[in-house]
């Protein structure tokens, strides 16, 4: 695993990665042809919304929503860990704080069962339980919380390895003067 993040933590490994999620995130997700939300960019969602957006969504835009799940949904979680655990990794605090790059990949992991659970519901449509719905939704709601745990991390790590810099230079500089 440690492989793994310092390849994750290499400038080319951080940028190109960036570059994929804001694309699939921003323009690739948001313009998917299914009539409607992704239910997997809801904060949770009852099993009348569930119902409701599969409905919308149609015949087609269901085994869109499938085949995006199966494979895009697939790769994103693969990519967005790369980005997030190789910053913590690369900006963490001290040595002893490089396992919370293995916050991300905790969400990948989340993010790929809970796509699983979405993925059941397309395949079993119209007939899903409210159990089933419960869980996907839970799964989505969790993922969000995961999500929101990895983003300060790697804010927090990045912003105490910058104001060390920044110190680090002032001290030098007035050190020199």
């Amino acid at each position: 695993m440690r492989r793994y993040l310092e390849f994750a933590s290499k400038s080319s490994a951080i940028v190109s990665t960036l570059i994929a999620v804001l694309v699939l995130f921003f323009l690739v997700f948001p313009n998917l042809p299914i009539n409607g939300e992704l239910l997997d960019v809801k904060s949770g969602y009852s099993f009348e919304v569930a119902m409701n957006s599969l409905a919308a969504y149609g015949p087609e835009g269901r085994t869109t929503y499938l085949w995006i799940s199966l494979l895009l949904d697939t790769l994103f979680p693969v990519i967005y860990v790369t980005f997030f655990a190789g910053v913590i990794y690369r900006f963490r605090v001290s040595e002893g704080t490089w396992w919370l790059a293995y916050i991300p990949v905790f969400g990948g992991v989340w993010d790929l069962l809970e796509n699983v659970q979405i993925s059941l519901m397309l395949i079993n449509y119209p007939d899903l339980t409210d159990t089933q719905v419960a869980w996907a939704s839970t799964f989505t709601y969790l993922k969000h919380w995961i999500g929101f745990v990895y983003l300060g991390v790697t804010v927090v790590v990045f912003l105490i390895t910058l104001t060390r810099k920044t110190f680090t230079r002032f001290r030098a500089r007035d050190t020199s003067s």
